[in-house]
C-alpha cells in the first residue's frame, strides 16, 4: 500500500473536489473495514484515499420531527447505542449489528456497507425494507435516492465518480409498525450471510397488515425489494395463505448462484423461510408497539 496519498477533507465540498482531482485513482474511506482489506489483498489499488470521518455530522445520528438522519460514516457501534433508533427501527439496528466483530463494529460504517456493494451486505435488505433514502452530494448539489437503487451489481453502484453518500433518512414510523432482519450463516457469528431477509410493516387497530416491504439479500447480484411479497401481506392477518404467498413471491424473485456456501435450491428455500419468520417477528413487534 506504499505511495498512497491520504486526504482528510473537512467538508463535503472538499471531499467532492478531492474526488474530482483524483479521478479513477481515488477511493472514499468511511470506516475502512472493506477498503483496507481490499488494498492489503491487492484487489483495490487507489493512489488517493479520501477519509470522510472529519466532515462534521457525517458520523452522527440526528432525530428530527420527520424521522432519523444517519450519517453515512456512522459506525455500527454508534448505531447500536442509539436508544431512540433501536426502539423505532430494531430490524435495521440488528442488521447493522451483525456486521463483523465487536472491534469491527467500532469502525464499519452504514454507508460503507452499502457502497461496498456486496450482495450479502447485512444492512442493505433491512434499509430497503425500511424504505430508507440516501442523501447524495455532488458538484450540482444534493439529491436523494432510495437505497434499493444504489447497488447495480457486485462491487458496483449508481453513484457518479464525483458523488459522495452523506446520509440516510429513515422516516418517522406510523403507529403499530415493526421491522425485523434475519440471516443464515454457516457459523454462529462473524460470517457472511448465505441468505438475508428483512420485513417492515404496519398494522391497523384490528391487527391487519396495511403496509409491508420485504427485501432479501445474497440471492441475486444485489439486494432485492420484493414488492409482490409485501403485497401478499397487505390486507391479511398473517393467515397461512398470506404467508404462503409471501414465501412464493420471495422464491420467485430469487436469482442466486450455487457455490460452496449453498446451492441455488437451498438459498431459494431458505430465503422464503426467513422472510416468513421475519414477517412474524415484525408483526409481533408492531403489536408490542401498540400495547
Amino acid at each position: 500500500m506504499s505511495g498512497v496519498e491520504y486526504i482528510s477533507p473537512g467538508s463535503v465540498a472538499e471531499a467532492i473536489s478531492a474526488l474530482q482531482a483524483a479521478g479513477e485513482n481515488g477511493r472514499l474511506l468511511a470506516g475502512g473495514t472493506d477498503l483496507l482489506v481490499q488494498m492489503r489483498g491487492g484487489r483495490a489499488k487507489p493512489k488517493v484515499v479520501i477519509d470522510l470521518k472529519a466532515i462534521p455530522g457525517i458520523a452522527a445520528i440526528r432525530e428530527e420531527a420527520s424521522g432519523f438522519v444517519i450519517g453515512a460514516a456512522a459506525s455500527g457501534a454508534t448505531i447500536g447505542e442509539h436508544e431512540a433508533l433501536c426502539k423505532a427501527w430494531p430490524g435495521v439496528v440488528e442488521a447493522v449489528n451483525l456486521i463483523g466483530s465487536t472491534q469491527v463494529q467500532g469502525r464499519a460504517s452504514l454507508g460503507g456497507n452499502l457502497c461496498n456493494a456486496s450482495p450479502a451486505a447485512d444492512s442493505v435488505p433491512a434499509l430497503i425494507a425500511a424504505g430508507a433514502v440516501c442523501v447524495i452530494a455532488g458538484p450540482n448539489g444534493l439529491r436523494e435516492a432510495p437505497v434499493e437503487s444504489i447497488q447495480t451489481g457486485p462491487g458496483k453502484t449508481a453513484l457518479a465518480k464525483d458523488e459522495v453518500l452523506v446520509a440516510f433518512k429513515l422516516l418517522k414510523r406510523a403507529a403499530q409498525s415493526g421491522d425485523a432482519y434475519l440471516r443464515l450463516i454457516p457459523r454462529t457469528e462473524m460470517d457472511i450471510a448465505v441468505v438475508g431477509a428483512a420485513v417492515s410493516l404496519t398494522l391497523d387497530a384490528s391487527g391487519k397488515c396495511i403496509a409491508a416491504r420485504v427485501s432479501v439479500g445474497a440471492v441475486a447480484p444485489t439486494a432485492l425489494l420484493v414488492e409482490a411479497a409485501g403485497a401478499a401481506l397487505v390486507g391479511s392477518s398473517f393467515e397461512e395463505a398470506a404467508l404462503a404467498k409471501l414465501e412464493a413471491a420471495v422464491a420467485a424473485a430469487c436469482k442466486p448462484i450455487s457455490d460452496k456456501r449453498g446451492t441455488i435450491e437451498y438459498r431459494t428455500k431458505v430465503a422464503a423461510v426467513l422472510a416468513r419468520r421475519a414477517a412474524l417477528i415484525a408483526r409481533d413487534r408492531a403489536q408490542g408497539a401498540a400495547s
